[in-house]
């Protein structure tokens, strides 16, 4: 018989979509099962159909007491996708929080920080872990960290009383700092309470967020740096894991199944993060020169109005060779190193999510002449800025 699977996994988020993917892989592999899948949000009810279903598996992320009641009551096998406190006895797969705050720390340390903040909740495990094991880690190196407080909800009721309290905090904080935020949707809320109160990022404050949802992340100003989770592993172990208890549950009971090849229903596979994909939320070494830091602030903010050496040199009322001298030191490169830097790092973004012309991308991101834009652009990437659009250009 094919196995009759439901997924109860909500579409709504890059991870979620991940792992849907990942369980696609495992049934393109092993399958085929028949699978129940719809668009589904958190806070979706549970089916109505499953209390009587006669189905044989499901993979849950469960995130309300109805959920939790109605899957446990199908008595079928069943794997739990997400950490929650709910009471249940049903294996676990999912990511491994621990490491999450362990990079994060490792991500701000490397680049020189040592003044630190999180901003979290307390309302799910999950927050709890990445935050406890940031901490932690700041603690071992003798680094102290500011909780910052003031929300019980990544959507808050009132949303500018919530981000008038946040910029409160945010000013208060010995700067620069790095502030790892528990979820994407924290650290958006980071990044525009720093651009209502002019705080410059990544210069003054660095903000690294955590499950790198695509949307999130680019819509954010400016774009969110954040710990990518390995969304189609989570998912494929998930499958096969299920795959086992279905297995399992259908033997004869005259044939006894070793306990050895039995899976615990109380264990948990836990999957490390990929990688920390960086943005310019946190791209940069932190800057102690204050020279420096006053430049590089101009540069992220002039550099698409045609910013030149002689302009910057002029607004900071520094000569051509300290500035370029100071420069080097602190970030290893030239003042027209960085313009050229951010001014191509626009380019980039526009090319891939516009469908500007070249003109007018050239305007935007302050280069004189269109002509000059598409020598540069060459002579950088050794070709063309429509060549590179196209070959970059989603499938």
């Amino acid at each position: 018989m094919i196995p009759r699977v439901a997924l109860l996994i909500e579409t709504t988020r890059t991870y979620t979509r991940e792992i849907l993917a990942g369980v696609r892989r495992y049934v393109a592999e092993q399958g085929p099962w028949s699978t129940f899948v719809e668009l589904r949000s958190p806070d979706s009810p549970p089916p109505p159909w499953l209390k009587n279903w006669q189905g044989d598996g499901i993979l849950t992320r469960t995130f309300t007491p109805a959920m939790n009641r109605a899957v446990t009551a199908t008595g079928l096998p069943a794997v739990e996708l997400r950490s929650t406190s709910l009471p249940h006895d049903r294996p676990f797969v999912g990511v491994d929080n621990g490491l999450i705050g362990q990079a994060v720390a490792e991500h701000f340390l490397n680049r020189g920080y040592r003044h630190f903040a999180v901003y979290g909740l307390t309302t799910e495990t999950f927050f709890i872990q990445r935050v406890q094991n940031f901490v932690t880690r700041l603690q071992q190196r003798g680094l102290p960290c500011t909780q910052l407080t003031g929300t019980t909800s990544d959507r808050p009721a009132d949303w500018e009383a919530s981000q008038t309290r946040l910029i409160a905090q945010l000013r208060s904080l010995p700067k620069p700092v790095g502030i790892f935020a528990a979820n994407d949707q924290l650290g958006v809320h980071l990044l525009d309470a720093c651009l209502r109160a002019g705080l410059a990022v990544p210069e003054e404050i660095a903000v690294v967020g955590c499950e790198n949802d695509e949307t999130l992340c680019t819509l954010a100003t400016p774009p969110l740096t954040s710990v990518e989770l390995d969304g189609p592993r989570v998912g494929y172990e998930a499958a096969r894991l299920l795959d086992q208890l279905m297995r399992t549950a259908h033997k004869p009971k005259a044939r006894r199944t070793p306990k050895s090849a039995i899976p615990n229903p109380h264990s948990a596979i836990l999957i490390p993060p990929r990688q920390i994909i960086t943005r310019e939320s946190s791209d940069d070494l932190v800057i102690t020169d204050p020279l420096v830091a006053r430049a590089s602030r101009l540069i992220r903010q002039r550099s698409h109005e045609g910013l030149t050496v002689d302009d910057l040199c002029l607004a900071l009322h520094a000569s051509r060779s300290t500035l370029e001298r100071r420069m080097k030191v602190a970030l290893g490169r030239t003042p027209k190193d960085e313009i050229l830097r951010l001014r191509f790092r626009d380019v980039e973004r526009l090319l891939l999510t516009t469908d500007l012309t070249l003109d007018q991308i050239a305007e935007r991101t302050g280069f004189t002449h269109a002509s000059y834009f598409q020598a540069a652009f060459r002579a950088r990437y050794d070709l063309p800025p429509g060549t590179w659009r196209q070959s970059h250009a989603s499938p």
